[in-house]
């Protein structure tokens, strides 16, 4: 029997089939389907959770009584509030980093997610008394900590996991599950409302079933690794510092100049956006006063249930739409963008939109216009946009990920609402100022948002020539 010839070729692993439908979207390499949809999976059901919540948020907050203020003030400087919690949260979530390994950070946090909704279910307006205004507040504050704490923990995860050239191709492909995550909750949240199965309020219940599944991906994807290995040493912390001595989150941003530059233009990328959501939202609210007087309801009850569902149902929609569109530009535009484009031009491209919406609101703010523009400027921000606050973040160290990307993505977003609250402040109490004068302000502030985002890609590019 002839015995076979050592040729002494090795033998190139091929993709699997799931790798071939994969590399529709994105280039995924032998081994790195399985992870990857792991990945997908958990962002999807992370979004989903959260797009049963967001809604809650706008309806609560819209009929929180507070004397002396509109609902569109209390918005904006319950937004500004956020802010306060924020800076010992980051603190506390640093210190944690610091000390557990990101597994048992990720679990841990997200338990305690869930069990906040399970209070906040038992707290909800009408059912232990008439008076809610506080409630509403915080789950208006809380939603937003939620948001940007357990989104953020998990773009750390999915930096630290895949760092650099294989972080750039498979990035833009799990925020597909992100984007497509935010559409299933956005239309589940719709269909269930609209059905009349279930009250708005037992959406916190539903959301605590895909956090408890995004629990088990995370412990999964930690377990194998990117391509099936295994992952990294689940005794080590998520951020320890390579001295051994531990930093402070604000402290280990102010330390490096691409950390600033990143936390600036996150500041006004948040002062922007809150500012054009809380004008959204004051153009709703006027289009609600003028259904109340169409329908002639007069009864203080009556006028705040009318309000409390139709916000939700306006912004259901509202963020349903965004999240499809969203989709199709992930799933479609963004990895492509970032080949041919580079990692500049996708960070750059949402403030050059925005720059143009805003200037249309300025000569239309009417709610049909304001809606179709925030439709555009959100879903670029939460596809391409979010590609790109990702794709940041791969040549920094692991204590940059978990601590500092928290930070900035938490603290320095909430300086930007209170920011964004100081502006409503001023306009309303000092000059008075219209709604085509708000547009204006976001005119200006955009093209400042241009300049220093031009300023981090010009040390993202340094940083990636260091090989720092």
């Amino acid at each position: 029997m002839a015995l076979p010839v050592d040729t002494g070729l090795l033998v190139t692993p091929r993709r699997s089939a799931l790798e071939r439908a994969l590399c529709l979207f994105t280039d995924v390499r032998p081994g790195e389907g399985p992870t990857a949809v792991v990945m997908v999976a958990n962002v999807f059901l992370i979004l989903c959770a959260y797009y049963f919540v967001k809604p809650l948020r706008d309806g609560w907050i819209a009929i929180a009584d507070i004397g002396g203020f509109s609902n569109v003030e209390v918005k904006a400087y319950t937004s500004f509030a956020q802010g306060l919690f924020l800076a010992g949260a980051v603190s506390l979530y640093a210190h944690l980093a610091g000390r557990w390994p990101r597994r048992q950070l990720i679990v841990r946090s997200t338990l305690f997610c869930i069990s906040n909704l399970a209070v906040f279910w038992v707290l909800r307006p009408g059912f232990l008394g008439r008076q809610m205004s506080g409630v509403g507040i915080a789950f208006y504050i809380w939603v937003g900590m939620f948001g940007v704490f357990v989104v953020s923990q998990f773009w750390a995860f999915a930096a630290d996991l895949y760092p650099d050239e294989r972080g750039e191709r498979l990035l833009p492909l799990i925020a597909i599950g992100a984007t497509s995550g935010a559409v299933a909750g956005s239309f589940l949240t719709g269909t269930l409302l609209g059905s009349g199965l279930i009250e708005s309020s037992a959406l916190l219940l539903v959301a605590m079933l895909p956090l408890a599944g995004s629990m088990l991906l995370t412990t999964l994807a930690d377990v194998r690794g990117p391509v099936g290995g295994g992952g990294y040493s689940s005794a080590k912390p998520a951020a320890a510092p390579p001295s051994g001595r531990p930093t402070g989150a604000l402290a280990l941003v102010v330390r490096h100049r691409y950390l600033v530059a990143v936390a600036g233009v996150t500041l006004f990328t948040a002062w922007v956006q809150t500012n054009g959501e809380n004008l959204l939202f004051k153009v709703v609210q006027d289009s609600i006063s003028g259904e109340l007087v169409a329908h002639g309801i007069t009864n203080t009850v009556e006028m705040k249930t009318f309000v409390r569902e139709w916000t939700t149902a306006f912004y259901g929609s509202f963020f349903f739409w965004v999240n499809v569109c969203a989709l199709v530009l992930q799933a479609l535009f963004a990895s492509r963008l970032l080949k041919y484009g580079g990692f500049g031009f996708i960070l750059l491209l949402l403030p050059s939109l925005s720059l143009v919406t805003y200037s249309v609101m300025v000569m239309l703010p009417i709610l049909l216009v304001v809606r179709v523009m925030k439709i555009a400027e959100n879903s670029t921000s939460y596809s391409i946009n979010n590609t790109a606050r990702q794709i940041l973040w791969l040549p920094t160290t692991a204590e940059m990920k978990y601590k500092a990307k928290p930070a900035i993505e938490t603290f320095f977003v909430r300086v930007g609402d209170g920011l964004a609250a100081a502006t409503t402040l001023v306009g309303i109490h000092l000059f008075a100022l219209t709604t085509r004068s708000y547009f204006l302000i976001n005119v200006a502030l955009t093209l400042a948002w241009l300049l220093i985002a031009i300023d981090v890609v010009v040390e993202y590019r340094r940083l990636v020539v260091r090989g720092e």
